[in-house]
C-alpha cells in the first residue's frame, strides 16, 4: 500500500498559499493511502496544549483527522518547530508520535526517519537551545502561558531561525553533511535514510548496495514528498 513523507511545512496561516496546497495534497489521499508520515515543522510551532488552542490550526487538524477517519495510520516525528506534541495527537488523532529518530521496516528494508535537526553535530547553538525547548521545565512554563503569548515569541523565534537558516546555508555543505550521515546509518545495517529539516529535496541511490537516502524539501516553495509504493521509494512534487 501506498505511503506518504512529507516534512517542513511551517503552516501559519489558512489563507497563505502553502497551507491551502498542503490541504488540497492531504485531500488526495483519501482512500489511497495507508500512512502518512510527517517528519516534523508541519507547523510554525506547536507544543501540546490538552487541546489545540490556536485557531488558525483547525483546518490542518481536520484534515488529519478526516485522513484518520478514511484509515490511515499517521506517524508524527517531531521538529524543532513542534514538539512536546500532546494529547490531541496521541489521544484524539491516535497518531504514532516519536520525540527523536525511529527505525521502520518498509518491505524487508531498513528505514531510518527522522526530522533531522540532530544531524549537523557541530551548530551546537541550536543543540543548546534544543535541549532547553525540549526540557521538563519548558513543557511545564508553556502550559500555563496563555496561548496568544506563545504563539508571539514563537513567531520571533521563527523568524530568527529563518534569518539563521540562511546564514547556515553558506556556512555548511548541507548535501555533504547529509551524505556523511546516511553512510554512518547504513554501515549501521540501515538500507535507507529518510529526513527533513535541511529544505532541500534530494535522493540517491546506490544502485549496488541498494541503499537510499531522501531529504524531503520543504511544503513552503518546494512542495516536494516522497511516496513509497510497490517496494520503491520515489521523491515527487504537488
Amino acid at each position: 500500500m501506498r505511503k506518504i513523507f512529507i516534512a517542513d511545512a511551517h503552516l501559519k496561516n489558512p489563507e497563505d498559499s502553502n497551507y491551502r496546497r498542503l490541504l488540497e495534497f492531504l485531500a488526495t489521499l483519501a482512500g489511497n493511502c495507508d500512512t502518512l508520515y510527517i517528519l516534523g515543522d508541519l507547523f510554525e510551532f506547536w507544543i501540546g496544549y490538552r487541546r489545540v488552542p490556536f485557531k488558525h490550526y483547525f483546518p490542518i487538524m481536520e484534515a488529519l483527522l478526516q485522513l484518520r477517519r478514511q484509515g490511515a495510520s499517521i506517524v508524527f516525528f517531531e521538529g524543532n518547530h513542534d514538539f512536546h506534541m500532546g494529547p490531541f495527537f496521541t489521544e484524539e488523532l491516535r497518531a504514532e508520535v516519536h520525540a527523536g529518530p525511529a527505525i521502520i521496516d518498509l518491505a524487508g528494508r531498513r528505514a531510518y526517519l527522522c526530522h533531522g535537526d540532530q544531524i549537523n553535530k557541530a551548530d551546537y547553538g541550536y543543540r543548546l537551545l534544543r535541549a532547553l525547548f525540549r526540557s521538563r521545565l519548558t513543557k511545564t512554563l508553556v502550559r500555563v502561558v496563555p496561548p496568544p503569548l506563545v504563539s508571539q515569541i514563537a513567531i520571533s523565534l521563527g523568524n530568527k531561525s529563518k534569518q539563521k537558516h540562511s546564514r547556515n546555508n553558506r556556512v555548511w555543505d548541507y548535501p555533504a553533511i547529509l551524505r556523511d550521515f546516511a553512510a554512518q546509518r547504513f554501515a549501521d545495517g540501515c538500507d535507507m535514510v529518510i529526513t527533513g529539516h535541511f529544505h532541500i529535496p534530494l535522493m540517491e541511490s546506490d544502485e549496488v548496495g541498494g541503499k537510499t537516502l531522501v531529504a524531503l524539501g520543504d511544503w513552503i516553495t518546494q512542495f516536494s514528498y516522497a511516496e513509497w509504493e510497490d517496494g520503491a521509494i520515489t521523491l515527487k512534487k504537488f
